[in-house]
């Protein structure tokens, strides 16, 4: 019997390693298939231009006159239209950049998850990443092909733009990819009973519906317009449009560098730690108070005080500012001077302002602020506050031991939250309360108020303020990165992503 149920494990051993065996060739081979995909589609040309003289009758645009290639990739798409002066391929041929970009991306993850494949591991999320990287590599595959069919359409041509060869057969190795990860994917999710997105989107579509509104609003007002990025890399004039006017690389940045970006960036950086620490430090403070009050009617009188401020416009903030600091009939200077002591110049005085800045920006956005943080701890269940009464814990030893590190996961998203917009200054509390005093520029100009006086003086280069906006999304979407890995790999259920 021994050596029966020996034999058997044996057997069942044996069964596994093959089927492991299996499926670590099918991941690898898939892997292979990205690897392939992405250094022929961005090494190789891929859309190849035809009949030359068709394109010359229609077009009037002669290639070797204005020393133009007859083939091109996805990458380098764009830079025909802007030689070729057709811009209504610049959409197409931007959205085909995007694609190749993202697909990239997906399968150089792909590429490196896979090199930590396990027969004693969950690999759902390397079949998802493969899955991801084959679904791009078609949909652009796709999109090559159709580019092809829109230009000559559009252009009034007979085949002039085809797709190479070579993307029909990029096209069947990647759908055979997706298959293939598919099929090994199947078994493991059964395993770990975890259910599919079309599984996912069945058993609880009444959810999906209504996180559709939500969808389409970020689509059409925050992806749709990420294509008007390209006017940092031109010199924009309404004659030529978006996609054929005069392509400058990265002119528009280097004129902003010259203009001290790191004092301007170091302001920024500066004024937005500030605010983020004392922000969620009296944030914080705040609504433990005001969970602390018994009094209803007290308790909502002071929510209502604290939270005003948070209405009063920046325009009314620069009266108030502008009332108080002035230096012949300021508040603060009319009573300095009625007790005895001297007035203080504040707009010919920049050491005071970080100080003033940061003081009106707690008054104005910590009650509301507050408002999450309060929404936290009531949240919190009274079982543990009563549990710790009973154990003769003082209303101090309750809010060190069981509010805040109740409330630590809320901190540390929005701390997260906040990080992302870290190069993107206050610009109204900036402009409204300095206004276009020089004299305090050292010390409270931040990049949007440069940008705006930028843009002012150049009204028509729109290619400089798009490249400073392009600028701090990089640089804030590089800080949440960064810091989400590394609260990732403190503790995995406080990160974003």
């Amino acid at each position: 019997m021994k050596k029966i149920m020996k034999e058997s494990a044996v057997s069942r051993g044996g069964n596994r390693e093959r089927s492991y065996d299996g499926k670590q060739f099918g991941i690898w081979s898939t892997a292979a298939i990205s690897l392939v995909t992405v250094l022929l589609l961005v090494l190789v040309r891929t859309i190849v231009i035809r009949d030359q003289g068709q394109l010359l009758t229609v077009q009037k645009l002669d290639l070797t006159e204005k020393g133009m290639s007859s083939s091109y990739s996805t990458l380098t798409m764009l830079s025909f239209v802007h030689k070729s002066g057709i811009g209504t391929q610049g959409a197409f041929a931007m959205a085909l950049f995007v694609v190749t970009v993202a697909m990239i991306l997906l399968n150089g993850i792909f590429i490196l998850k896979a090199q930590r494949y396990s027969s004693e591991a969950n690999n759902i999320k390397i079949y998802e990443a493969g899955q991801y990287a084959m679904a791009f590599n078609i949909l652009l595959c796709l999109g090559v092909i159709s580019f092809a069919i829109y230009s000559n359409k559009a252009l009034g041509l007979a085949n002039v733009f085809t797709p190479s060869i070579l993307i029909y057969l990029l096209l069947i190795l990647s759908i055979t990819g997706f298959v293939v990860i598919k099929q090994l994917e199947a078994p493991e999710r059964a395993r770990y009973k975890e259910p599919g997105f079309l599984k996912e989107v069945r058993k609880n579509w009444v959810l999906f519906v209504l996180l559709l509104p939500a969808i389409v609003y970020f689509v059409v007002n925050s992806y749709i317009p990420m294509a008007g990025v390209y006017f940092a890399f031109e010199k924009f004039n309404f004659r030529d449009g978006l996609w054929t006017s005069p392509f400058v690389m990265f002119n528009n940045f280097e004129y902003i560098w010259k203009a001290d970006l790191p004092k301007l960036v170091k302001n920024t950086v500066l004024y937005n730690l500030v605010f983020i620490v004392l922000g969620h430090i009296f944030k914080i403070f705040t609504a433990i108070l005001i969970s602390q009050v018994t009094n209803k009617l007290f308790k909502r009188l002071n929510q209502t005080l604290i939270f005003m401020p948070h209405f009063v416009s920046y325009v009314l903030l620069n009266v108030i500012v502008y009332n108080l600091l002035t230096y012949e009939t300021g508040a603060i200077n009319t009573f300095l001077t009625s007790i005895g002591l001297e007035r203080i110049d504040f707009y010919n005085t920049p050491g005071y302002w970080p100080f003033i800045i940061v003081f009106f920006e707690m008054w104005k956005g910590v009650g509301y602020g507050s408002v999450v943080y309060l929404a936290a701890i009531l949240g919190i269940d009274r079982t543990y506050y009563e549990a710790a009464e009973v154990d003769g814990a003082n209303v101090f030893q309750q809010i060190r031991f069981i509010t805040l590190p109740l409330i630590k996961t809320t901190f540390i998203i929005l701390v997260l939250f906040s990080l992302g917009n870290i190069m993107r200054g206050h610009f109204d509390l900036f402009y409204q309360t300095v206004g276009n005093n020089g004299l305090l520029y050292n010390y409270t100009d931040i990049f949007d108020t440069y940008v705006y006086r930028l843009t002012m003086s150049n009204p028509l280069n729109n290619g400089l303020g798009t490249a400073a906006g392009l600028f701090q999304s990089l640089f804030g979407f590089i800080t949440i990165v960064v810091t989400n890995f590394i609260v990732k790999r403190k503790n995995e259920d406080y990160a974003l992503f």
